[in-house]
């Protein structure tokens, strides 16, 4: 059995199962939701008022209407927030069904800047501070993406509109088997972008060694140091971004790793919020977990 039959025999049966009733989403308000054109990279939904945005996007994307504007109205207090910084980040959040990862009794404030639980004592991040982290990242077409922490799924979702490459690890391996059930089946339904995300169960602690090094690293779990192995898996002249600090109170850091003046690497590190707290579940590390799910590695090109 290939990687490919594996993942949509498994963990899409079990994305199936659970979608409707329990985690994930929208797929509670509109089940049958089949995107009706084929993704394209190049496309750019209108963003000049609401009703453009949602006719766009309902006429693409056939999505609903009603958490459509609700996007729309996050988006522009993400805007006056300085949370996405070029149109590629502006594109990345607006074609990016956050309903789709929700709870559904969070669905009600699935765009409220709040985080939300989603089961296991975990939750998904707010969407100014996901814009504001992937933002600072600068992700470009074709750049491989490492995110430590899948959760919900949706920031590896995100990533999915900024380039064909994104590998994520979960430690919860209920958790990462929902997940990967959610991608799998967003796939059938023609979220074809989603197909560019390798995940599986593992202690992202250690990365992911066999496709290092990674040209940018997200880390979305608080810890009190950056791990020596996500550092040596960043490529030079790569960057991470990653909460570090004490449990729930910690700093945002940008990280880039630079070639020394006199040879060698150093590294400089930044806060994107200058300064502010911000406070994320912790990072946890457990040995001997498993693979649960990958993707075939074919994706779209630009």
């Amino acid at each position: 059995m290939n990687r490919r039959e594996f993942a949509l025999g498994s963990a899409a049966v079990l994305g199936q199962a659970l979608l409707p009733r329990a985690a994930g989403a929208a797929a509670a308000a509109a089940p049958d939701n089949v995107v009706p054109k084929p993704y394209d990279w190049r496309a750019m939904p209108p963003t000049d008022s609401t009703d453009a945005f949602v006719a766009w996007m309902v006429a693409n994307r056939g999505e609903d209407p009603l958490y459509l504007g609700q996007r729309y109205g996050r988006y522009q207090h993400m805007l006056g927030h300085n949370d996405l910084f070029t149109d590629r980040d502006r594109r990345a959040f607006l074609m990016t069904p956050r309903e789709q990862f929700c709870l559904p009794v969070n669905l009600p404030r699935v765009y409220d800047r709040a985080f939300l639980d989603i089961g296991f004592g975990v939750t998904i991040s707010g969407p100014n501070l996901v814009g504001r982290m992937t933002s600072s990242i600068d992700v470009q077409f074709g750049e491989k993406v490492l995110e430590i922490g899948t959760g919900s799924g949706y920031q590896s979702a995100y990533l999915a509109n900024l380039t064909d490459k994104v590998w994520s690890i979960e430690i919860i391996k209920p958790l990462a088997e929902r997940t990967r059930g959610f991608y799998d089946t967003l796939i059938g339904r023609g979220y074809t972008e989603f197909g560019s995300i390798t995940s599986k169960n593992a202690d992202g602690y250690y990365g992911w060694e066999e496709f290092a090094p990674f040209d940018k690293i997200i880390v979305t779990c608080g810890i009190d140091h950056i791990p020596p192995p996500l550092l040596r898996q960043l490529k030079s002249g790569g960057i991470m971004v990653i909460p570090v600090g004490p449990p729930g109170a910690q700093h945002v850091l940008k990280v880039v790793k630079k070639k020394g003046v006199l040879g060698g690497e150093r590294i400089v590190r930044s806060d994107i919020y200058r300064g502010s707290v911000v406070p994320f579940v912790p990072f946890t590390k457990l040995e001997g977990a498993e693979i649960v799910g990958t993707h075939d590695g074919s994706a779209p090109t630009e």
